[in-house]
């Protein structure tokens, strides 16, 4: 028996993401309130993207286009395709800047196509939606959060990849700063050098270790606790406005990393009022997603 899709569109919101947060390299990352909308359909033929605001008039709008592309691979677990689909993006996650616009895009996908399939959100559950997403991806650190919300810690294992969900202290109050000229993760990970010095591996697991308990319990240690020695100086040459920042906020006390693989900035405490970045940074206060991609739609409700 075959699958039974939606005659209605379901609908995603789908949140910003900021990973390593400083030593937590391909392993940590925080959900962000800021989101892309995303709504799709199942039609008679056809598979057509529709796309406003970030990345309106660079993105392709057929199946070549990341969100249509996760939707296709999960209905692919699912064993059926269905005739066609259109699909609708409101972005508002700046693209290639460090705060997980593909992963925002691949999860999307992936909660759509679970939306438009009877059952389809126990027939692929979280685990397996995370194992998808992260193949699709590449590394599980941004659609950890993005998917399940709040802080993750993500690995992987066997076949695919997992991660687990934490809680984030009401004291976090997440600020980015957003840079006009974008970064690709491809180059920046290109900087980094093949092997690291024992003691500066050893130093990043400390300060990971301790980042759980500070984004958790204790903020106040969170300047300690970002410390890193993994990839953010290796970065720096290719993003010196990005170390710059980084570097200026943490004078001042500030918690400041680089936001995945940059050129934006997050900071995880309260900035000064008289902080003045200059006219290059776009700041956003945000607070952190609590609850993750989640689907809306007819099927979902009778699911």
């Amino acid at each position: 028996m075959g699958l039974t899709f939606a005659g209605d569109p379901v609908s995603v919101s789908t949140p910003a993401t900021s990973a390593n947060l400083g030593p937590g390299f391909d392993a940590l990352g925080l959900a962000l309130t800021l989101y892309d909308d995303l709504t799709a359909r199942v039609t008679e033929s056809g598979h057509t993207v529709s796309v406003t605001g970030e990345g309106a008039g660079e993105l392709p709008g057929d199946e070549s286009h990341l969100v249509l592309r996760a939707m296709l691979a999960t209905f692919d677990e699912l064993g059926e395709r269905p005739p066609g689909l259109a699909v609708e993006c409101v972005n508002r996650i700046p693209q290639a800047r460090g705060l997980g616009s593909s992963s925002a895009a691949i999860v999307g996908g992936v909660q759509l196509a679970r939306g438009l399939v009877a059952g389809g959100l126990h027939l692929i559950d979280d685990e397996a939606a995370l194992r998808i997403a992260a193949r699709i991806e590449g590394h599980p650190d941004n659609v950890a959060p993005c998917l399940l919300g709040g802080f993750t810690i993500a690995w992987s294992e066997g076949l695919g990849s997992r991660a687990v969900r934490l809680s984030v202290s009401r004291r976090v109050r997440p600020t980015v700063f957003v840079p006009a000229e974008r970064g690709y993760t491809a180059s920046a990970r290109a900087a980094l050098p093949s092997d690291v010095p024992h003691v500066d591996a050893s130093f990043n697991a400390g300060r990971a270790a301790l980042l759980t308990h500070a984004l958790t319990s204790a903020p106040e240690l969170l300047l300690t606790a970002t410390e890193d020695r993994l990839h953010q100086g290796y970065r720096a040459e290719a993003m010196p406005g990005t170390a710059s920042l980084v570097a200026s906020l943490r004078s001042v006390g500030v918690a400041a990393v680089v936001s995945g693989a940059g050129p934006s900035v997050l900071a995880l405490t309260e900035v000064p009022a008289d902080f003045h970045p200059g006219t290059a940074w776009r700041i956003e206060s945000l607070g952190v997603d609590g609850g993750g991609a989640l689907v809306k739609g007819s099927m979902v409700e009778l699911a």
